[in-house]
């Protein structure tokens, strides 16, 4: 029987780890959205303060369906809020909405990873779609000639760059989730108390994302050597 030790030792661990990051932000966002804030201010209510008090008065705030759907769209200069933040008074709601003002905020004053992640987007759209297909054709064919082996090469390399995105988005991420913090702080919209709610909502979404990186270096590491052996058996 064959076993992929690759993906045994690398991968399942990165997936684990995935899964587990997934669950903690779901569970942790399900605790804190029962608890209300003693101000009674909405999520939106929230985002609307923390931007007008940045000057970002030109962004709108939109409610949008769903759960933990959150974003902030800067091609429409728009915050949207999902179901569970824009009218919720909860503490997880005032974190999660100021978090994406977080990157309303990074946009507004052109911090660097955030134009770095922008700037690749298009390029790692195309890592993403063409990456696997052209791996596997490299692999399959590369006893055939070097041409395949420079086909598995490219499809590794455009793997490369959804990594690379992945690696940018953390630093992005959590510098929203600390000027997120720091707004609620310096604006006294949540008690000490319910401010370590908001806290520990943010904390654990910012473990998605590094678990994002991690799955996607696992397997780009093991695309790698799994390649590299394969090379090495054709000499």
């Amino acid at each position: 029987m064959y076993i992929d030790w690759t993906y045994i030792v690398l991968v399942l661990p990165a997936m684990l780890f995935a899964m587990w990051a997934s669950a903690r932000v779901n569970s942790t966002f399900e605790k804190y959205k029962k608890t209300r804030n003693v101000r009674g201010m909405t999520g939106a209510d929230a985002a609307r303060w923390v931007l007008d008090r940045n000057g970002l008065r030109n962004v709108r705030i939109e409610h949008i369906q769903g759960s933990l759907t959150d974003h902030y769209d800067p091609s429409a200069n728009v915050v949207r809020l999902s179901d569970d933040v824009y009218s919720s008074t909860s503490t997880a709601a005032i974190g999660v909405a100021c978090h994406e003002v977080g990157h309303a905020i990074q946009h507004a004053t052109n911090y660097a990873p955030v134009k770095i992640r922008t700037a690749i987007v298009p390029i790692t759209n195309i890592g993403a779609k063409l990456s696997v297909p052209l791996i596997i054709i490299g692999l399959l064919l590369s006893s055939m000639g070097e041409i395949f082996v420079m086909i598995a090469y490219i499809g590794c390399a455009l793997f490369g760059l959804v990594t690379v995105f992945q690696l940018v988005t953390l630093p992005v991420e959590i510098n929203a989730s600390r000027r997120a913090l720091a707004a609620i702080g310096q604006t006294h919209m949540l008690d000490e108390d319910e401010y370590g709610m908001a806290k520990k909502t943010l904390t654990a979404a910012a473990m998605t994302y590094v678990a994002a990186l991690a799955v996607s270096l696992a397997q780009l590491l093991r695309l790698l050597l799994i390649f590299g052996g394969r090379n090495r058996d054709d000499r």
